[in-house]
């Protein structure tokens, strides 16, 4: 037996319609998020929200941040916008991390808080970057022994 032609104009108009599913409005004129950015490096939606500091400056996954930031933080007054890598960190007087920030499109090196929610393992592979050049297999081993 023959099949039977419909058209499918009239088939869809028969079905019920299906209600839409919630998307994120985009503020502002940045096109970020209210609470969250995309990060440059790995993708991720990042919150805004960074426990042990005001202002999320960097992807808690991989350390990447933008240049945002001129002198204080949290202005977003740099008319730079590059990508900033982790190049190294630093500790405080009173035991606190820094990640070192190099930005790649001028080249200006900022000092930024870690925050809770960092990811340890990048920050440790962070910390041994200096002992990977002697030669020897100190940073393999202390990763291999966490």
């Amino acid at each position: 037996m023959p099949r039977r032609n419909t058209n499918r104009a009239q088939a869809s108009a028969r079905r019920r319609p299906r209600p839409q599913r919630h998307k994120d409005v985009l503020h502002e004129h940045g096109g970020h998020r209210a609470h969250d950015f995309k990060c440059a490096g790995c993708r991720l939606d990042v919150s805004l929200d960074a426990p042990g500091t005001g202002h999320r400056n960097h992807c808690p996954n991989c350390l990447v941040s933008l240049h945002v930031d001129a002198r204080i933080p949290g202005d977003r007054a740099a008319s730079c916008r590059g990508r900033m890598e982790a190049v190294s960190m630093s500790a405080r007087p009173d035991g606190e991390w820094m990640l070192i920030h190099q930005c790649l499109r001028c080249g200006e090196l900022s000092a930024n808080r870690i925050a809770g929610d960092d990811n340890p393992l990048a920050l440790v592979r962070l910390a041994l970057r200096p002992l990977q050049g002697m030669g020897t297999d100190i940073a393999h081993r202390a990763l291999l022994t966490l």
